[in-house]
């Protein structure tokens, strides 16, 4: 093969591939993830031998080459989320209104932000867990992309408009990105 990425697969860790779709299992649980794309379909290939996943490519074209890349990178990823976990901490700046945190069901509800009668809502996406302490929100899970993905529904909730920035400085703003083991990423 022309280009060909090598991800090893820990002792903990069992991967299945069906056909374009990736199970990863591992102690803190199961990922999916589906790389099934027409465009790269026929000049990417994808298989499991011994304890490496291999992806490679016969193709000079670089889309495809990256696309190889793109895939080892999400199967690192996966593997690092079930063995270890992602923690996201997020960190609540207010001036004159404090706010009032509520997770209830998949939403986030912000209330009192700016003094504002209604709650604003963000979205937790899949099953990230939200905790609460003071003025430190830490959002934890597998998937750090579902963890990402709430950490940014939780800022946009809370962006303002037509506000002077500099006087205005009330929201919840990302402070970290951490494995569960405490390791920066």
């Amino acid at each position: 093969m022309k280009l060909e990425k090598k991800v090893v697969i820990p002792e903990k860790v069992e991967i299945k591939l069906e056909e374009r779709r990736v199970i990863v299992k591992g102690p803190k649980g199961e990922l999916s993830k589906d790389f099934d794309d027409p465009r790269f379909n026929t000049s990417v290939i994808i298989e499991k031998k011994d304890k490496e996943f291999i992806i490679g490519t016969e193709s000079e074209k670089r889309k495809i080459k990256a696309f190889v890349g793109t895939i080892a990178a999400h199967v690192r990823k996966m593997i690092t989320g079930v063995t270890v976990g992602f923690r996201y901490t997020m960190k609540i700046v207010f001036l004159h209104f404090p706010m009032s945190l509520t997770v209830k069901d998949s939403e986030f509800h912000i209330r009192n932000f700016l003094g504002e009668k209604g709650a604003r809502i963000a979205k937790v996406v899949g099953k990230t867990e939200i905790k609460v302490d003071k003025d430190i929100i830490t959002l934890t899970g597998i998937n750090s992309e579902e963890v990402g993905q709430t950490a940014a529904n939780i800022e946009r909730a809370c962006k303002l408009s037509k506000r002077d920035k500099r006087i205005f400085q009330d929201g919840i703003y990302l402070s970290g990105k951490f494995l569960q083991t405490g390791e920066e990423i």
